[in-house]
């Protein structure tokens, strides 16, 4: 129970220290806290707090050696691969540039994604972009569900489809940046039939074996969130 408890204990503190590194409450120039002083801050024990520092050290944030104490590391040692760090930077107030970022990196890979999946011809695989499509329309026709989770497996659902274990390795990642993507997106758009129907075309393009349409399309679907991002970036 002990042991529970103390990573309980650590996951929080986890999460609270790597939001303050992300915001820049602690920075390679302010330094962060020693393990004495975490203990009193927060009331834990010094076993919960070296575990929360294991890790932060393991997500890329801190560095902790002997006789140097714990060091923050810049931005470009950070993880960004890690779910946490990723949710915790499009928490912070820089998010609309995060998502950009994001969002060059999905043009690099979905398309391609789509493209492969188009070739593979796997019905399972493409079975299952049917099924979340037909979520997102019965979420928009009826009311059934949520489309914004449809969409979500849509997207997952083609790098599985593609064939491609690194591509579907990323899936986490790209789920966890697209919940935030699509609350910037979706309303932007304000017609979720027309949503539906641009998912539509990526999917007949794969289940249709085209592959150049299938990577056009999902192009399209990427260039359109693009644009409204960098609207919102603009006008902030």
């Amino acid at each position: 129970m002990a042991r529970i408890e103390n990573m309980n204990l650590s996951q929080r503190m986890t999460n609270e220290l790597g939001k303050a590194i992300v915001k820049g409450v602690y920075s390679p120039d302010t330094g962060f806290p020693t393990e004495a002083k975490l203990c009193d801050e927060y009331g834990i024990s010094r076993t919960a707090v070296r575990e929360a520092v294991k890790m932060l050290a393991a997500k890329g944030l801190i560095s902790s050696r002997p006789r140097q104490g714990i060091r923050v590391e810049s931005p470009d040692r950070w993880n960004l691969y890690d779910t946490n760090v990723l949710s915790w930077m499009l928490e912070s107030s820089p998010s609309l540039l995060v998502l950009k970022e994001f969002l060059q990196m999905r043009l690099a890979i979905e398309p391609q994604a789509a493209a492969l999946a188009a070739n593979a011809q796997n019905s399972e695989a493409i079975e299952n972009i049917s099924i979340a499509l037909e979520k997102m329309r019965r979420a928009v026709e009826y009311g059934e569900g949520s489309m914004h989770d449809a969409d979500l497996q849509f997207h997952t659902a083609i790098l599985q489809a593609s064939g491609n274990r690194f591509f579907y390795q990323l899936r986490e990642f790209i789920t966890t940046a697209l919940n935030v993507s699509i609350q910037h997106t979706t309303p932007a758009k304000s017609n979720n039939s027309a949503i539906v129907e641009e998912h539509e075309k990526v999917y007949n393009a794969i289940a249709q074996g085209q592959a150049e349409r299938a990577k056009n399309m999902m192009t399209y679907l990427i260039d359109e969130a693009m644009t409204v991002i960098e609207r919102e970036i603009a006008e902030a």
